[in-house]
């Protein structure tokens, strides 16, 4: 791994880590403008509609210019969208319309990530060879998902009662904020700052692809015809189909976890946001297991994915501590174990078949696709006041049963093309279409 890459480590680290503090704060903050409990999920809803009506653009935007630059270019979009929350106050607006704005603000900063993605990913590809490419992803998936686990619980810690009293006593911040939301907001664009100090670190591959058009028209016909070229492969489509199963998967399981600590374990925010946090570890301990499993055995991880939805059935089951933090940790490490695989196998073969931001944003594409659908069957459920333990029973068998569809569709694909297996180590190089 060369200095480069961990500079890309670095900068994705605190870029995430902010990014999942903020969400935090932004429930804290429509909570304390007396919003509904599901405008949490609406939050994550907007954030997917900008990944998915950005998708046919971001992948040609992370390959018009060198990455690195991409990447600085889209954090700042992120404090743009962090600033916008912070100042929701100078609206001569109602609460409902305050709400609005955060809401808003949230999505700027979705957007941001949405061409983030595939230059954070994209760049891994051209500093990476094929043979590296599962270790790489479990480097930055590991700490994308520690930044998930410290930026949950750093959203939880700045809001509590305890430190945001300390933040708002101390002359700086008390001087900028007048709530512990807008406290911990103070200290989240510090880490955007961090991350845009790393961002100018990280080197220019030398990578160039040949000339993006400009023409929307176009983009969205290349884009989708790239989609294609995806789901058609027989490798493709198995790994894009895991992937996409599972980040709809990991953003719904945030959002019932936090509602399962609020009314299951009577915790509060920012004791419900630890939940998310202990989840999120067993992840990374799912990814470095991960490491050791070659791309060409990448396919071998299948069933994971099936036992991680039957374990999510025991979640109604357990109230001890002890019990609901062993529970969260091993949903997290299989989740981990069984998607690090899928992802390198995925983005070899986006590689492999189009470039690395276009098969990004493909990924990326399929994932907030299912991601709306999951998050807007979630918000209804809780609109129609469904207790959350039977809408945990419906996402635990709803994965199970998807997942064992996929299985049985990776059996079929083998028995037709019998030479399938081979493909996996096959490094072509971002072939034009």
């Amino acid at each position: 791994m060369t200095r480069g890459f961990y500079y890309v480590i670095g900068a994705q680290t605190f870029s995430a880590l902010a990014d999942n503090a903020l969400f935090i704060a932004a429930i804290a903050l429509i909570q304390q403008l007396s919003g509904p409990d599901w405008m949490a999920s609406i939050m994550k809803w907007w954030v997917a509609v900008g990944y998915v009506v950005l998708a046919a653009y971001v992948g040609a935007f992370a390959d018009t210019f060198p990455k690195g630059r991409v990447m600085l270019w889209t954090n700042s979009l992120k404090v743009c969208g962090c600033a916008l929350m912070y100042f929701h106050g100078a609206f001569d607006l109602s609460g409902e319309g305050q709400i609005v704005v955060v809401c808003v603000a949230f999505a700027i900063v979705g957007v941001g990530a949405a061409a983030y993605s595939p230059a954070k990913y994209g760049i891994i590809t051209e500093m990476l060879a094929p043979a590296d490419l599962v270790k790489g992803n479990s480097w930055i998936e590991g700490m994308t998902v520690l930044s998930i686990i410290l930026g949950a619980v750093l959203g939880g810690v700045l809001i509590s009662p305890a430190v945001a009293s300390w933040l708002l006593s101390q002359p700086v911040i008390g001087s900028l904020a007048t709530s512990p939301a807008e406290a911990a907001i103070v200290v989240i664009a510090g880490l955007y700052a961090i991350a845009a100090g790393l961002n100018f670190k990280i080197p220019d591959t030398g990578v160039r692809y040949p000339r993006q058009s400009t023409n929307p028209f176009a983009l969205n016909r290349e884009f989708f015809r790239y989609v294609s070229v995806l789901w058609r492969d027989k490798l493709g489509q198995i790994s894009l189909a895991v992937t996409t199963l599972f980040w709809g998967a990991g953003a719904t399981l945030q959002l019932v976890v936090i509602e399962w600590g609020r009314v299951q374990l009577n915790y509060r925010l920012d004791q419900a946001s630890i939940l998310m946090g202990v989840a999120a570890l067993g992840t990374i301990f799912g990814a470095i297991a991960a490491s050791k499993v070659s791309i060409q055995r990448s396919l071998s991880v299948l069933p994971v994915g099936v036992c991680m939805g039957l374990v999510v059935l025991l979640m109604p089951f357990v109230t001890a501590t002890w019990s609901v933090y062993t529970l969260l940790l091993v949903i997290g490490g299989l989740s981990g174990y069984f998607v690090v695989p899928m992802n390198a196998l995925l983005q070899h073969r986006g590689h492999v078949l189009l470039s690395a931001g276009h098969s990004i944003a493909v990924q990326n594409f399929n994932e907030q696709l299912n991601i709306l659908l999951m998050v807007s069957l979630y918000t209804m459920m809780l609109w129609l006041e469904i207790p959350i333990n039977n809408i945990i029973i419906v996402f635990g068998v709803l994965v199970a049963v998807l997942m064992a569809v996929i299985i049985r569709w990776n059996h079929i694909n083998h028995k037709q093309s019998p030479d399938l297996h081979q493909q996996i180590g096959d490094s072509g190089h971002g072939r034009s279409l």
